[in-house]
């Protein structure tokens, strides 16, 4: 999760490697532009883009991650590590250091799919209202954080990172009691993975997903 919402420990090349007659499940379109008009006709549709090396590719992975905003809590440990930090969360004020953060190289995340042309298209997002990031901080220090897009009562998140253990699993809790009390529908983690699901996620169709997130653009509520 710390490299997309839809996987922590996966990658596209590990979605593709599941075929059905030469094309990788989940794989609805390959490449196209990667600007703020598309992503909006994208999300709306049920598709996010995944990589764009050396092509821009769209999926609508079956089944769907998503988190139940109304049976989802944060652990008590997570709590407790909360408290003993000391971290404060924010929304909004870093939103491209986020990105930036979710893209880093570690020992553990060799690669990432979040290129350049990512970075500008969704801080592009950001500006028009419809992308947004939640930020952990200990002190001054932005030690974890996530950022999705927000389209009505739907939140697709897209990563995360954390820079202390436990950080970003703060950061989704906050993001969790964020959405319900602003009144969200639906919180999309987009491909199914085990650290998803130990998390709290669950898996769904893609036909009640996209009947679930057609309900949820209709619903008349702000990040």
């Amino acid at each position: 999760m710390d490299a997309q919402m839809g996987g922590e420990d996966q990658d596209p090349d590990e979605m593709a490697e599941d075929l059905d007659d030469g094309w990788p499940k989940g794989l609805v379109a390959v490449g196209g532009r990667l600007d703020p008009e598309t992503l909006v006709r994208a999300y709306r549709s049920g598709v996010f883009p995944w990589s764009s090396d050396p092509e821009i590719t769209w999926w609508s992975p079956d089944p769907r991650a998503i988190f139940e905003l109304d049976a989802t809590h944060v652990a008590r440990s997570v709590r407790k590590r909360i408290r003993q930090n000391s971290w404060r969360f924010a929304v909004d004020t870093d939103f491209e250091g986020v990105m930036r953060a979710c893209a880093e190289v570690t020992a553990t995340r060799p690669g990432t799919w979040i290129s350049e042309d990512f970075v500008q298209a969704y801080t592009q997002l950001y500006r028009r209202g419809h992308a947004h990031s939640v930020e952990v901080y200990e002190g001054e220090a932005l030690v974890g954080g996530l950022y999705g897009v927000t389209f009505g009562g739907f939140f697709g998140g897209e990563s995360m990172f954390h820079r202390r253990t436990d950080a970003s699993k703060a950061a989704v809790g906050f993001l969790i009691e964020h959405l319900n009390a602003r009144g969200f529908e639906l919180l999309d983690a987009q491909v199914p993975n085990p650290h998803l699901l130990r998390l709290g996620a669950v898996e769904i169709s893609r036909p009640e997903y996209l009947e679930r997130l057609e309900k949820a653009l209709r619903r008349r509520v702000t990040f």
